[in-house]
């Protein structure tokens, strides 16, 4: 079997930051950046994920940070970016609400066909009164400087190119008063090996079995989102990492 070998993107110019040389695979795109036309696909998908980030600890990561950047503030205007099915937007609502914190959300994915399927994935998304869900690209935030007391993104980055990423962490830092979430996959043998199992054992979902494994080829290395995140001007607050380092989530604040 032919072994695809990881071409080095980089180093790159992005304002007064050059970014190192990164090897995660580039060229090769994920079925849920190419046309959405089967929507039982995407549903199926949507679904997935929303397992993937409660059974394996996704959802775990982003309270985690999202609470070191709080510090227990009561109120809070959260932005998630890259929503997807929007389940971590509504289980971060849940356990503020258990808390007796009134948190809301504005969760935005740039596909509409996106929306549409979480709206129809999870019929509560339609009533939801402190969750509101719309259509904006992260590298171009339709939003006001600080709107919002932090920008959020879960399973997104590894979906974008370094300069494409850079110019989303700024976004996120521009709207967001207090800091910067970021919870992705971890480049790693484990991680492959990981994302293979899961999407061949758990599912027979085709944009699954197809995007998982090379998601977890796609991801950037720890090192390389420090590296990004630096590039973006933020500071690493806190970092927390998921079983086996297959994941983390990093709390950042502007440096």
């Amino acid at each position: 079997m032919t072994r695809r070998a990881r071409t080095p993107e980089g180093p790159y110019e992005v304002g007064s930051a050059t970014l190192p040389q990164v090897r995660r695979i580039s060229g090769k795109e994920e079925l849920l950046d190419g046309p959405l036309d089967d929507a039982d696909a995407l549903y199926g998908n949507l679904r997935d994920l929303r397992r993937v980030n409660r059974w394996f600890g996704g959802v775990l990561l982003s309270t985690r940070a999202v609470d070191a950047l709080l510090g227990g503030i009561d109120q809070a205007h959260i932005l998630d970016v890259g929503t997807g099915a929007a389940d971590i937007p509504l289980a971060l609502l849940e356990t503020a609400r258990r808390r007796g914190h009134a948190w809301r959300f504005t969760a935005v994915d740039s596909r509409r066909e996106v929306i549409d399927a979480a709206r129809t994935l999870s019929p509560q998304l339609q009533s939801e009164p402190d969750l509101s869900m719309s259509v904006a690209d992260g590298r171009v935030l339709p939003f006001d400087d600080q709107s919002y007391e932090i920008g959020h993104s879960s399973l997104l980055i590894h979906h974008l190119a370094p300069a494409e990423a850079v110019a989303m962490l700024k976004e996120l830092a521009r709207v967001a008063r207090t800091g910067v979430v970021v919870n992705d996959l971890v480049r790693s043998r484990f991680t492959l090996a990981g994302a293979w199992l899961a999407s061949h054992l758990l599912t027979t979902n085709r944009y699954t079995r197809h995007d998982a494994p090379l998601s977890a080829r796609r991801a950037y290395s720890h090192r390389e989102l420090i590296a990004l995140l630096d590039a973006a001007g933020l500071r690493v607050l806190a970092d927390f990492g998921g079983v086996g380092g297959h994941r983390r989530a990093l709390a950042a604040v502007r440096a």
